[in-house]
């Protein structure tokens, strides 16, 4: 009778083991390509820097069209081009004055976006749905540092790859949620920091550095959040980071849950 019982249990766990679906982690990580359903922002060309980006109107826009950030040989391999985010009107750290942003508008996505920092201090940052930043600054461990959800996380600089190589930000971002007007849950985000999860579901609470800094930044001191959808936008702070590989696949995640 023992035996039937454990004869028959071994069969219930071999089914349920052949039946289960495999978990397989998402890609992650430097060189990671655009999967189904992705959308390519950037592949080096200067007619997709045109297409497919403008610059963000904001209260101090000092650069006009076309595009200023320009196309040079990638560090790592002269045969790729890149782009670097030095415009003259961001010089001297004039964020805002020469952002550039997506056209395509979204709420929640999944998305990559490769940088290098070429010298000491570069400094540029990655927005989402042009609201919520995720530094980029070589040398600051800060909250306001590397990697950190700006003002809201600790910056996880131990991840960083260091002057001169690529490092990239694999994201699920999830948009803030709206009941009658007002907001009921605030925006979530999962980051890997060149293939290391950093940041677990974290919710941001706001969006930081006034009205120069992205959409709803002057609106009730960046707590005024609204139900609008934004692009990606990239800083120009008057420093040559460099830029590549940006994709973007939108999401629908109904829960509030950036985890994978």
């Amino acid at each position: 009778m023992r035996l039937l019982t454990a004869l028959t249990l071994f069969a219930a766990l071999l089914t349920l083991s052949l039946t289960r679906p495999t978990l397989r982690k998402e890609p992650v990580g430097v060189g990671t390509k655009a999967p189904n359903g992705a959308e390519v922002f950037f592949d080096g060309t200067r007619a997709m820097l045109d297409q497919k980006w403008t610059y963000w109107a904001g209260p101090r826009l000092a650069a006009t069209l076309p595009i200023k950030w320009f196309l040079q040989p990638n560090p790592t391999n002269p045969a790729e081009q890149v782009l670097n985010t030095n415009d003259p009107a961001g010089a001297g750290g004039k964020y805002g004055a020469a952002d550039i942003v997506t056209k395509k508008e979204f709420r929640d996505a999944r998305i990559h976006v490769e940088f290098l920092i070429p010298e000491k201090g570069g400094n540029s940052g990655v927005y989402l749905q042009n609201r919520y930043e995720i530094q980029v600054l070589d040398g600051d461990t800060t909250s306001h540092g590397m990697a950190a959800v700006i003002n809201e996380s600790p910056s996880p600089y131990y991840a960083y790859n260091g002057i001169g190589k690529w490092n990239a930000y694999d994201i699920t971002f999830r948009a803030a949620r709206f009941s009658g007007g007002k907001r009921v849950e605030p925006a979530m985000v999962t980051l890997y920091f060149n293939g290391k999860k950093v940041h677990v579901n974290r919710p941001i609470q706001q969006v930081w550095g006034g009205p120069n800094s992205g959409i709803d930044g002057g609106n009730d001191g960046g707590k005024g959040i609204t139900d609008t959808p934004g692009g990606l936008k990239l800083q120009a702070e008057g420093h040559n980071v460099l830029y590549r590989n940006i994709w973007i696949k939108p999401l629908d995640l109904k829960k509030a849950d950036t985890d994978f």
